[in-house]
């Protein structure tokens, strides 16, 4: 299985477990002198799993500073096999600890000794909501990637607010601070290509800067090379425009 952006060299790249803020994270730099831009990217509902480090590794590889923050230091990391734990686990984090966590990682990045100071943030699934929860909430980061951020128009399956999840998300795009991607696949249901469009026409409404592409072909977590919804072909299109759209924003 060809999987997009994989590390060929992996002296060009330092990793390393540290503490952020609050919370743990992981941290992968390129190798080499600046100014480099940073990325950070959000874990899926599942937590951190080893798919999460080896995209900021990817990344890294792409002579980004990559920071992977564990966004449930706090609580712990679910069974990703329990479902109920899951989305206890996910439904659970307060948005205002989230931008709070993201901000700090934003921070990190922007003073390691080779940064520019310009800070990407992408996150997958659930990361996409938090991605564009933190795009809308902060005026941090320089550029957002929203990959099938799901239940950004209700807080869960059953209600539309909920303590920990106050206001639906895309009832925040008047307040993005930074250029927008959203991806999607054609084949999701959560979020739908309706949702991804509905969002889209919220934001150029608000005169924010967007990019919406939806693949066909491809469903929920189609990057994700360690589950059955990875779509090869669209993955490595997917890859090609990420890159594409951090260079554009974060050199």
């Amino acid at each position: 299985m060809a999987v997009p952006g994989a590390v060929r060299d992996p002296s060009s790249i330092d990793t390393s477990e540290i503490r952020v803020g609050e919370v743990d994270a992981y941290l992968a730099r390129a190798v080499g002198e600046g100014p480099r831009g940073g990325i950070i990217v959000i874990h899926e509902a599942f937590g951190m799993v080893p798919h999460i480090s080896d995209i900021a590794r990817r990344f890294a590889a792409a002579g980004y500073n990559t920071l992977a923050p564990n966004l449930y230091t706090r609580t712990g990391s679910p069974d990703p096999t329990a479902f109920p734990a899951v989305f206890e686990a996910m439904f659970g984090k307060p948005d205002h600890e989230t931008v709070a966590d993201l901000d700090a990682a934003a921070g990190h990045l922007r003073g390691l000794d080779n940064a520019n100071g310009k800070v990407g943030v992408i996150g997958f699934c659930s990361g996409g909501r938090q991605t564009l929860l933190y795009a809308c909430s902060s005026q941090s980061p320089d550029a957002a990637i929203d990959c099938w951020g799901g239940f950004v128009e209700r807080a869960t399956n059953d209600e539309e607010t909920t303590p920990t999840r106050p206001t639906p998300v895309r009832d925040l795009a008047s307040g993005a601070s930074c250029p927008i991607f959203l991806a999607g696949g054609a084949e999701d249901q959560n979020p739908s290509p309706e949702v991804l469009h509905d969002l889209e026409a919220r934001l150029r409404a608000a005169g924010k800067d967007v990019t919406l592409k939806i693949w066909d072909g491809a469903g929920h977590a189609f990057l994700a090379d360690y589950r059955p919804s990875y779509a090869e072909p669209q993955a490595h299109e997917l890859w090609a425009d990420i890159l594409a759209f951090f260079g554009r924003h974060l050199a």
